[in-house]
């Protein structure tokens, strides 16, 4: 009888955990279906190159938008970019100049101004420089036009702006202070210079976050320091889209 009763308490025991295991799994049942009701999960499933349409740059009738992000090159700086209708933008980017571009232009500017920076010394001579502090600010608007026929999301677009920049260096120089013998020293230039922008780049937006990506190239002509000097810069980045 004990080997029987035992085999009893076993069926019984299994029987009582299956019964626990069928609720548990009703239960749960009950709960999915109903998050997936609330959360409208028995919608179609959007493909992921249709879902990738959802950055909000291609809903024309949403205009105005805003996109905040970076930009890597020189200058490297923060951007904003405001969106007001469908084919025009400003932008205003500000930061850092990647100031190594620049050492020939700082080393033929302390040439030229020797005498303005360092008046009264006889027989200057450029020892080396370097840049303590460097700010940019560049506002420009922009003209966008569709490029779908080369890539689905991309945009073309050109305009002008206006680019201030503002530098602290510290020249090392020497200077004669009798025949054959000369003293070092140092001078500080508080460099402020505006000019003109003209710009060109391609923007690409067509993923599955409202991000967009984008490359330009930028000619800037001094007015205030050198007037005329000239410079391509550049750079990419990429800025998030609201």
């Amino acid at each position: 009888m004990y080997p029987l009763r035992r085999l009893v308490f076993l069926f019984i025991c299994l029987l009582l955990a299956k019964t626990t295991v069928a609720q548990k799994s009703t239960s749960f049942k009950s709960r999915s279906s109903y998050t997936r009701d609330r959360h409208n999960f028995r919608a179609p499933v959007v493909g992921h190159r249709k879902a990738k349409t959802i950055c909000p740059i291609f809903e024309n009738s949403k205009y105005p938008y805003q996109g905040i992000g970076f930009k890597v090159g020189d200058p490297f700086s923060f951007s904003y970019k405001l969106y007001p209708v469908k084919h025009y933008a400003l932008v205003v980017d500000m930061g850092s100049p990647s100031s190594s571009l620049y050492s020939r232009l700082f080393r033929e500017e302390f040439a030229l101004k020797q005498n303005e920076f360092v008046p009264g010394l006889e027989g200057v001579e450029y020892l080396s420089h370097k840049v303590r502090s460097d700010f940019v600010l560049d506002v420009k608007a922009l003209y966008q036009m569709d490029a779908d026929k080369l890539a689905k999301g991309l945009q073309i677009y050109g305009g002008g702006g206006w680019e201030l920049r503002r530098t602290s260096i510290e020249y090392d120089y020497f200077y004669e202070t009798a025949p054959n013998f000369n003293e070092p020293a140092t001078f500080t230039n508080k460099r402020l210079t505006q000019g003109l922008q003209v710009v060109t780049g391609i923007e690409y937006a067509y993923f599955q976050l409202p991000i967009s990506a984008f490359i330009e190239m930028e000619y800037y002509i001094d007015i205030l320091q050198q007037p005329g000097w000239r410079h391509i810069q550049g750079g990419m980045g990429l800025r998030y889209v609201f």
